[in-house]
């Protein structure tokens, strides 16, 4: 076995799990489940069937990742934050013909407690703050605080919040790496080569 497994941690025949994967305490992985390498899976996790965990990517405790969500590689996902699947859950009305794609993309930072409301893209780099509730698509490298959470600002790679207006033509220097970030309109993308 290529990974580390806690003995209290149920791993269902046909998940497929990376190399150098950490699964914790209490942890279940159902069997259709996709796991890249050097993820960590902390205390409490669940993984449904239909999940896709991309490499690197650390979920903390208490977090189930449900069917029908993507992370792309590098996500993390604090302590017990919520992903949901049905938009309208009913005890009494089966609904899971109609779960919603959920999709986090490379390097994004979903923070302790938020929650995800299905069917959402959120971008690169994206930065949600504890507590927030997300209910639309977020931009990539945007940060979004509250409930509903509203975008406050924008964040580097690194995870420090940069210097800009959320909308119009700017640019900033991450003071950490030296990355530079230009803004046109509501659109912030990293620039390969210096300003």
């Amino acid at each position: 076995m290529s990974y580390s497994i806690h003995p209290s941690a149920i791993i269902d025949e046909g998940a497929l799990i990376g190399e150098g994967s950490r699964i914790w305490h209490f942890v279940h992985v159902c069997g259709g489940a996709q796991i890249g390498k050097d993820v960590s899976l902390g205390q409490n996790v669940f993984i449904g069937n239909k999940v896709f965990i991309g490499n690197s990517c650390k979920i903390q405790n208490n977090v189930s990742v449900y069917d029908n969500v993507t992370l792309e590689e590098g996500v993390f996902c604090g302590p017990s934050m919520v992903f949901t699947n049905v938009y309208n859950p009913r005890a009494l009305i089966k609904r899971k013909s109609e779960y919603r794609d959920t999709l986090v993309k490379r390097g994004a930072t979903l923070g302790a407690n938020c929650t995800v409301v299905c069917g959402l893209t959120i971008g690169e780099f994206a930065f949600i703050g504890a507590g927030a509730v997300v209910t639309r698509d977020v931009p990539a490298y945007a940060l979004m605080a509250g409930v509903p959470a509203k975008q406050i600002g924008w964040m580097s790679e690194f995870g420090e919040q940069l210097e800009l207006p959320l909308e119009g033509h700017s640019q900033a220097v991450c003071q950490h790496t030296g990355d530079c970030y230009v803004l046109r309109g509501q659109t912030l993308t990293k620039q390969t080569r210096p300003l």
